[in-house]
């Protein structure tokens, strides 16, 4: 049996837990946990989700798989927290892949896993990855060695979907796509900073610089 552990965190985006979720869980001899520092309720970066670790950290020491999700300043405060990254530093030592998904890879640098290495995060925090001596690549996911780095909230699913080639291949990967049936197509253009005027750019600055950046 394959373990998956998503770490859940006061502040963490749900999207950034439940997407990765969604896919991994369609894994055979696969179980996925939310692991916390206790287990219990959760809340989002909102203020009006809550989801439920069903293990405390210590319960679950050396998943086969781990996923970081990102969120908005409570990302950064758990990328702070020695007991979150010293826990990701220990889990990563044995898994088998360690991912992250927006800001959760600002946990990844902090416990020492991105030095060197190029990542991906939400493009509102990818000068913080210099931080950690990696360097930021523009792409929905990244993959070095066995870390994968997904950009922000929704590029977690392209990064499940990818990790779900590697663990069980790529057929059923693809099948677990169209369960899910993800294809995106957008009502907009413009969801990525290459492809957005400047006048949305401004507007999506606006909306996540007093609540992403600290």
């Amino acid at each position: 049996m394959m373990t998956v552990a998503i770490l859940l965190y006061p502040g963490f985006t749900a999207l950034d837990a439940v997407g990765p979720y969604d896919v991994l869980a369609r894994l055979p001899d696969t179980h996925v946990t939310f692991v916390a520092k206790e287990p219990g309720p959760v809340v989002a970066d909102t203020g009006l989700l809550t989801m439920n670790a069903a293990a405390a950290l210590a319960d679950l020491p050396e998943p086969n798989v781990l996923v970081i999700p990102g969120g908005l300043v409570g990302a950064f405060e758990a990328a702070a927290d020695p007991v979150y990254v010293d826990w990701t530093r220990t889990a990563h030592a044995t898994s088998t892949w360690t991912t992250s998904v927006c800001t959760g890879a600002l946990m990844l640098g902090a416990a020492g896993l991105l030095s060197g290495q190029t990542a991906t995060t939400h493009w509102a925090a990818k000068d913080y990855l210099a931080h950690y001596g990696a360097t930021y690549v523009p792409e929905r996911f990244v993959e070095h060695g066995r870390i994968i780095t997904a950009a922000g909230v929704s590029a977690g699913l392209d990064m499940a979907l990818r990790l779900a080639a590697h663990l069980a291949g790529e057929e059923l990967a693809r099948a677990v796509q169209l369960a899910l049936e993800y294809d995106p197509q957008p009502p907009f253009p413009g969801g990525s900073l290459p492809t957005a005027s400047p006048g949305t750019v401004q507007l999506a600055v606006d909306l996540v610089r007093s609540e992403v950046l600290p």
